[in-house]
């Protein structure tokens, strides 16, 4: 297996670059085949499994994934090849949905900042924080008022997840407007994936330009020095796993987690 060279600035929404996501592909072409991004996924995601567990036995640093995107994006078929070589041990999945009645009486970043993770772990947040700036903006949830200052509070908030050992990736998964069609069908054609056909999204589906627009805001207004936003192209779902797990373990190597030394050697020990 051999790991395909990707670039991860090719895919970063520059800070204060004015980023227009229409100028964004959803699909490019990477790869020879499937075959060939797979394995390079495959490749990555050996190594990833190798620095989670030196990141875990450090005990010193965390990881921050958030994925965003729209209804059948990938969020969870991302998460799965990204980890496919990971055990369990130090990885953690949040998702987020409508906000319970305990976590309305506080306030919204409070149910975040309960789940990001400690030292030594990994933690993927399949939709985020950034709910409150998209769907809560686009259904009017909120006052705009309101939402206009969380752009600003969720910067603070993530510098201080970055400036106390969180390092942060954020992905928006660009997927088309065609292709988010014929894979809402196939809930509808594949028996396996009925259970995930939920009505509700033909209604975001109808709102498709005013969530684009939303998108556009976000990555202009949160993309950061310290956690930028990289826009992946999602049409292809091998292609988007190949060039995020590459960027997942591009991250941790940047990180360079190592296994600490206890102080204890073999010719201490009488091992009977």
């Amino acid at each position: 297996m051999t790991i395909t060279p990707i670039n991860a600035a090719d895919y970063i929404a520059a800070p204060k670059s004015k980023f227009k996501l229409t100028e964004r592909p959803t699909r490019v072409s990477l790869f020879k085949n499937k075959k060939q991004a797979k394995e390079s996924i495959k490749a990555d995601a050996k190594l990833i499994r190798d620095l989670s567990h030196k990141l875990y036995a450090g005990n010193k640093r965390s990881l921050l994934i958030v994925l965003q995107g729209m209804d059948t994006s990938g969020k969870d078929g991302t998460t799965s090849a990204i980890f496919s070589r990971t055990p369990p041990l130090n990885l953690n999945v949040a998702s987020f949905k409508a906000p319970s009645k305990v976590e309305l009486a506080h306030d919204y970043l409070w149910r975040v900042h309960n789940v990001c993770p400690a030292k030594g772990q990994i933690t993927v947040f399949n939709r985020s924080h950034y709910e409150d700036v998209l769907v809560v903006k686009v259904r009017k949830f909120a006052p705009l008022k309101k939402i206009n200052k969380r752009y600003r509070q969720i910067n603070d908030f993530e510098q201080h997840l970055t400036e106390n050992g969180t390092t942060i990736l954020k992905f928006m998964l660009n997927v088309s407007r065609e292709t988010q069609g014929q894979r809402l069908a196939e809930r509808l054609e594949e028996p396996r994936k009925y259970w995930k056909f939920n009505p509700g999204d033909l209604e975001d589906r109808l709102l498709w330009p005013k969530f684009m627009k939303a998108y556009q805001i976000m990555a202009n207004r949160t993309s950061t020095k310290h956690a930028p936003w990289y826009i992946i192209p999602s049409d292809h779902r091998a292609t988007r796993n190949a060039i995020i797990t590459s960027i997942v373990r591009q991250t941790l190597e940047n990180m360079n987690p190592e296994y600490p030394d206890p102080g204890y050697r073999l010719g201490d020990f009488v091992i009977g």
